[in-house]
Order: structure tokens, then sequence, then C-alpha cells
């Protein structure tokens, strides 16, 4: 027995919870498990200091993630109304220097050509960030698995400071040097982007939130990082117009370095070894960099009856969510363009307009959207018990655990029981109206996107801005789909597959109705493309009708990734708690 040890001494360390961000223990790279606080040194008791710190002022680990993204988000957006004014008058300087001096009376800007001209200007700059952030999802998930997801989201804060001071030159430089310079930046969004940072967050909270929770966590993360797209448009267009278009990009430098500290402090630490359940890759290399791209392959699930099929619904999932946000992730920037070439919206009044925007859908999925989910899912189990009381059919009793890999914990931790039919509710019990809102919210989506079309005033543009978001609960419910539909040891992978397919969908939606925009407007009709947009938002959801969860009792089949994971009626049995690992 180790010297200072008693009979009175607990044979299990002091567990904590990871909720509180105090972690249980993490690996010491050998068979056994090192307690935060006793590596010894200045770091020890440096980290005790701080998880004390956190303890008193009682800053939840879900708060302080919720912070991350309103603050990165922000320092992204600083900028974002700015450059869309920086490349309208560039392209203004650019045309009246190959044609005769504006005469006449309102904004010599204000021209089709001009429009038609900026808006592909814009979408060539929205093409080649969604590109390189495309790019940049394989770099920041093959960062996490090799850093962490702390590191990995401080170098998505440090490089983009990078970016914004590069794009200072171009604003200076102005007319077609600075489009060059301010379009060839992109390329740094390689490394470190607007995408990246997304991922990583939401790969943390999938790590330290509960299988309940997650669907939505992921809602009031990307609400909180709608939050922070508000104010930095309005922001970002007040400075532009007080102090001039350069100092936006001044302050967004700032902004990120100020990020990164705080990411450094705030974010909780989750070491490499207890991500994705504690199972390490298989692949190394470039295959290691391409692993997201193997969960959009068909599953193989063992039914009860023993027999093996394939499973189509993360493909469909994948598909749908494709389309959804082919239909609506222009509907920002169409709304931002249309009022300028038609109602002839200035830098601030479109700041404004994209501010009011991004408030209404952060309160919807900061404070609605998790209610509704709640709500949901109660009344969805509600309408499957009531249809299972007039089924005449005997059922089976499948919650009855056969499996080792079923028991919640090794024999001889807990008193002895026999295994028993459960009828309490589980934790990710409910979570098929996760999906089925998921339908829904594309209707409601492409309906109101086809009313925009209708405007005629200005007023009816700050309407269309007001009532848009109370639809926009798909991108988190997909997330959270998509985490039940696949194992815990592929959460980290599952993401980073579904924010690449989204991702790609916005590179496919930019060059598509970017340029179908700057056609319509050619000849006076961009209204049309509202209409465009509801079209594929319906077909998105009727593709979304065949995406379902695995069959009750099955189970994934022994792959590359680990061993099998049970399936319960409703989706993957998950973890019942935080990850193990977490520590400040």
């Amino acid at each position: 027995m180790a010297s200072g040890s008693s009979e009175r001494t607990p044979l299990l360390g002091e567990v904590q919870d990871a909720h509180h961000d105090v972690a249980p223990a993490v690996p010491n790279g050998q068979n056994g498990w090192t307690a935060p606080g006793r590596e010894g040194g200045s770091k020890s008791w440096v980290r005790q200091l701080a998880v004390s710190l956190r303890n008193r002022l009682k800053v939840h680990v879900e708060n302080r993630i919720l912070l991350t993204g309103f603050l990165i988000t922000l320092s992204f957006s600083f900028t974002q109304v700015p450059i869309f004014y920086v490349f309208h008058i560039m392209e203004c300087d650019v045309f009246y220097k190959n044609h005769p001096p504006y005469e006449g009376s309102g904004d010599r800007c204000s021209r089709n050509e001009i429009a038609a001209g900026t808006a592909t200007q814009f979408s060539i700059l929205g093409m080649s960030t969604t590109f390189c952030g495309t790019i940049n999802l394989f770099v920041a998930g093959w960062m996490v698995k090799r850093f962490g997801p702390r590191a990995a989201l401080m170098v998505q804060t440090l490089v983009p400071a990078i970016r914004v001071a590069t794009q200072i030159l171009g604003v200076l430089a102005g007319g077609e040097a600075g489009i060059i310079i301010i379009q060839c930046t992109q390329l740094i969004t390689i490394i470190g982007g607007p995408v990246g940072y997304i991922l990583i967050a939401n790969i943390i909270a999938g790590e330290v939130v509960e299988p309940l929770r997650r669907t939505a966590v992921f809602g009031m993360l990307q609400g909180c990082i709608m939050l922070g797209q508000g104010l930095g448009y309005l922001a970002g267009g007040m400075i532009g117009d007080a102090w001039g278009i350069s100092r936006p990009f001044e302050v967004a430098f700032c902004a990120f370095l100020l990020s990164s500290i705080y990411v450094r402090l705030a974010v909780p630490y989750i070491p490499t070894e207890s991500l994705s359940s504690g199972s390490k890759p298989n692949s190394k290399g470039f295959a290691e960099l391409l692993s997201p791209l193997r969960v959009l392959a068909p599953q193989r699930l063992i039914l009860n009856t023993g027999v093996t099929r394939n499973h189509y619904g993360v493909l469909f999932l994948c598909a749908g969510v494709f389309l959804g946000v082919l239909a609506t992730g222009y509907a920002p920037l169409l709304i931002q363009m249309y009022a300028t070439a038609v109602f002839e919206f200035q830098q601030g009044d479109n700041g404004w307009l994209m501010s009011g925007f991004a408030f209404m859908r952060a309160a919807f999925l900061i404070f609605l959207f998790p209610r509704i989910i709640s709500s949901g899912r109660r009344w969805y189990q509600g309408r499957e018990r009531r249809m299972d009381t007039r089924d005449p059919k005997p059922r089976r009793p499948s919650s009855l655990a056969t499996n080792p890999e079923e028991l919640e914990a090794p024999v001889g931790s807990f008193a002895e029981e026999e295994p028993v039919s459960a009828d309490e509710v589980k934790e990710d019990e409910g979570t098929a109206f996760d999906l089925f809102f998921l339908r829904i919210s594309l209707v409601v989506d492409g309906v109101l996107t086809m009313c925009a079309a209708f405007a005629t005033k200005s007023w009816h543009i700050y309407l269309a801005a007001f009532l848009l978001p109370f639809a926009s609960g798909s991108a988190p419910a997909a997330k959270g789909v998509m985490t039940e539909m696949c194992s815990a040891s592929t959460r980290a992978d599952a993401l980073n597959a579904l924010t690449l397919v989204e991702n790609i969908a916005r590179l496919a939606t930019q060059g598509l109705f970017g340029f179908a925009f700057a056609a319509l407007a050619q000849i006076g009709k961009p209204h049309l493309t509202f209409f465009a947009n509801a079209a594929i938002a319906l077909f998105a959801s009727g593709v979304l009708l065949l995406s379902r969860f695995p069959p009750e009792g099955s189970r994934l089949a022994e792959t590359s990734h680990g061993p099998e994971h049970p399936f319960n009626n409703e989706g993957p049995e998950q973890n019942h708690g935080p990850q193990d690992g977490v520590r400040a």
C-alpha cells in the first residue's frame, strides 16, 4: 500500500460532475488515471484556483460554451455588412471607369448593372469562403483529434485575425485591386475560418452535455451564434458609418485576439483520449483526415431476428439537409441584396435589417426552440403510447437487457438485480420528434420565404426579416437527429459530416442563387428568386420523409469504428452523462 494510505482512505477519489466543469480523471498515458490537481508543479494549483473561481461564480460549462460561440461569431460578424458595402462601392468605381459620369438625382451607384456586378462579386466571395471553409472542416476535425478541441478552437480564432488584417489592405487599395485582395484573403480560411469553430463548439457541447439536452443545447448554441451575428451586423454597419469603412475590420482584429484569450481561459479541456468514448482512430494521415466521409455510408444493422441489412436513414437525412440549406441558406443574403437593389438600402439600413434578422433568430433558438423540443417530445410520446394501446398485437419486451454492452455497469458495481423490462423514461426517449420537427420546419421556412417575394415597400422587408427566423430550427434539429442515428464512437465524425454537407449546400446555393439573382436583377425581376427557394425547401421536406431511425431492437454491426452498438426504439443507445476526461 502506498505511503499515507490507511483503512479509512477511500478507494475512489472525489467524483465531481463534468457538467460543473470539474473532471473526475484524465488518462496519464499508462494503465491508470491521474486525478486533476495531482500532477504536481505550478500547473496544479493554477488549475485548482481557476476551477475554484469558476465554481464560486457558478458559471455552468454549458453557458461558457454558449458564450464562446457568441464571442467568436461577434468577431466574424463585424465585417459582414461593411464588406458587402465595400464591394458595392468598389464595383461602382469600376463601372464608372468605363462609363460616362453619373448625371441626375439620387445615388449614382443605384443601377441594375452595379447591383448585378456586386451580386456576382459577393457570390464569388461567398463561394470561395465556403469552398475553403469546406477544406477547413477536415483540417479542424483533424486538429480536434490530434491536439484536442480547445487548442483547435484557439487556432480557429487566431488565424482569422490574420485574414482581417490582410483585408484592411484591400479596403485601403479600393477599386479592382481591392476586390482582388479581398477575394484572395479567403484562402486563409483553410486553416481557420467561420466554419471550423462552429464544428468544434458543437463537438465540445456534444461531449459534455447529456443526451436528453443535446438537441436543445445545439439550438441554444446556434442561437448564441445568431445573437453574435446580430450584434456584429449592427455594430459593424454603425462603426463603418461613423468612423470610416476600414474601422470595422480593425475592431474585428482586436475582437479575434480577445476571443482567443477567452477560449484558453474558459473552455473546458477535453483530452483527445476521451473523445468518441475513448476509441482511437484506426487510420492515419490522409485517411484520418477524410474519416467523416465514412459516416455518410449506409449503416449495417443487425435486426432482432438476426438478419443483417443496410439502413439509409443517415444518407436521406444528409440529402434532405443539403436541399434544405440549398433552399434557405441564401435567404439572409438574398434579403440584403434585394433590399439594396430594389429599395436602395444603405450600409446602416442593411446593418439594422440583418441584425434584426439575427436577433429574432437568436431569440427563437435560445428561448423558444428548447421549449418546443421538450413539449414536442412529450406530445410525440403521448401519441405513440395511444397508438400502442390501440395495437392488438402483443408487444415484445424490447428493453430487456440481454447483451453485456446493454448493461449500464459491470457486474458487481451495484446490488444484484435481475434484468427486467424497464418502463421508465429513457434519457433519449422522444427524440423521434426531432426528425418530425425538422420536416415541418422546412415547410414553414419555404412558405415564409415565398411570402417575401410580395414585398412592395421597405417595411415589408423588415417584416420578412422578423418572420423568417421562426422557421430556423432545422439545423440544430438535424444535428440532434444525426447524433441519435449514429453511435457515440462516431459522434464527432457525424457532426463533422453533417457540417460538411451544410457547407457544400451553402457553396451550391451561393453559386446557384447568387448568379440567378444577378440574372433576374439584370431584367428587373429579382423577386422571382424567392419562389425558387420556396420550391426547393418543400422538396427537401419530402426527401426527409424517407429518413427514419433504425428499427426497434436493432444494433449496428461491427465496423472499423468499433464494436456493435445497440439501438432502442428511437435511436442508438447513448451514454447517460457527460464524457469522462473533461476538466478545466
